[in-house]
């Protein structure tokens, strides 16, 4: 048994989508314990470590094969005519030829080249795999447009050599752009079986691309289980603190400093600790992506904090950070999913349309204890420390019920995941 896994954060630095990955391949040896199992990464010594017995395979090669080949052939590559070649050999030479293409670029690629050694690697892969899973996350989007036609690309090559193909714990959308759409409208409804993690977005998604039902299941997010397994009996006193500042997040230094201001008001009130549950460690010119930057400055001024987390590189140790806190406020979608695995209630911050879907999603999964507050609003400071307080002082009340609806979706995951098996079988 032989299984092709794409997934979201090639880096492995983002600790909610190595969550996913961890828990998807857990999954896939409970039903073959000795499969090869292939992971699409450009982190292959941390594969190593953090996803045991599988196998590194470099994304570089799939550029290779979504590279333009008219202006590989033609010296213009930006004339009209070079365009509208690029899209008909997007979709009728690759998709219906896939064989034919993979020829015509190995004939152009030196075979001595570290290059052509990478893209047979990767066509061999798909060629080869029994299943080509896509594992949890949030990048089926044109938030992350390159990487949502990467993945799309691999699927549908995969589908086009007969390949079984999975999709699971996914959150989609938005889309918008006509290119992402074309591309998902026509590889989408030839996967076997779609699992969402909420649906509340990505069903009426599906729905409009006229996708059929019957492959469609809601489970929730992938990692809930990782995080569930890992609960404490009680909850801690802590105030756990996550902010997304990012151009996809569309949150500046403006919300930052109200977010802050409330943040300390209401520790200070609780005399509660503030923990930071950083999540992305992706630090690219110091300001993309790096949750342990951003929570250093929510931190700033308040003096009982502990560090602003950089050790917290796995899923393990974030989630046991989680555990010691009785709220987490967060504008990182994993950050709450962490948290309300555990029973702990979460206050969401969302502002850009992609955040504001996975937000409202998640609340809809877990039906309590999970408060969405919008961070265009006039009153944000006011309403953030009223909504602080109130999961505070709920918090009790609320974890059971949070708790019951994290192993319910913990069995309809497993049940996707069966699907699968029965599928391939």
């Amino acid at each position: 048994m032989r299984i092709l896994i794409e997934n979201s954060g090639y880096r492995l630095e983002n600790m909610g989508d190595l969550a996913m990955l961890q828990v998807a391949v857990t999954r896939l040896r409970n039903f073959w314990p000795d499969a090869l199992i292939q992971i699409i990464t450009n982190a292959p010594e941390k594969l190593v470590q953090l996803c045991p017995q599988t196998y590194p395979l470099l994304p570089v090669a799939r550029r290779v094969w979504t590279a333009p080949l008219i202006s590989s052939i033609y010296k213009s590559p930006n004339s009209r005519l070079t365009r509208q070649y690029s899209d008909i050999e997007e979709w009728e030479m690759r998709h219906y030829s896939p064989y034919l293409v993979s020829a015509f670029i190995k004939s152009k690629l030196k075979k001595t080249t570290e290059l052509f050694k990478y893209f047979t690697a990767f066509m061999e892969a798909v060629d080869n795999a029994d299943l080509v899973v896509a594992s949890g996350g949030g990048y089926i989007t044109d938030v992350f447009q390159t990487s949502a036609i990467l993945a799309l690309d691999t699927l549908g090559l995969a589908t086009r050599l007969g390949k079984p193909t999975a999709m699971l714990g996914h959150g989609l959308g938005p889309l918008w752009k006509q290119n992402s759409l074309t591309k998902a409208k026509a590889v989408l409804p030839f996967v076997n079986v779609i699992s969402l993690r909420e649906k509340r977005a990505g069903i009426p998604l599906l729905k409009s691309m006229g996708i059929s039902q019957e492959r469609v299941f809601t489970t929730g997010d992938d990692a809930i289980e990782l995080a569930y397994k890992a609960r404490c009996l009680e909850l801690g006193n802590g105030i756990g603190v996550n902010l997304r500042v990012s151009k996809y997040s569309s949150i500046n230094l403006t919300i930052l400093e109200i977010v802050r201001s409330a943040l300390q008001e209401v520790a200070k009130s609780q005399d509660a600790q503030l923990i930071p549950a950083p999540i992305s460690r992706f630090y690219y010119k110091g300001y993309e992506d790096s949750d342990s930057m951003t929570i250093q400055k929510l931190l700033n001024g308040y003096e009982n904090t502990p560090d602003v987390g950089q050790y917290l590189d796995t899923p393990s140790k974030v989630i046991e950070q989680i555990g010691k806190c009785r709220v987490v406020v967060t504008g990182s979608y994993h950050a709450g999913v962490f948290a309300l695995a555990q029973g702990i209630p979460v206050v969401c911050l969302a502002k850009s349309a992609y955040y504001i879907d996975k937000f409202l999603g998640l609340a809809d999964q877990f039906g309590v204890g999970c408060t969405v507050v919008l961070l265009n609003d006039q009153h944000l400071r006011e309403k953030l420390i009223i909504s602080i307080n109130a999961a505070w002082e709920s918090a009790e009340q609320f974890r059971s019920q949070l708790l019951d609806a994290a192993q319910k979706q913990i069995e309809l995951g497993h049940a996707a995941y069966k699907r699968v098996y029965e599928l391939v079988r």
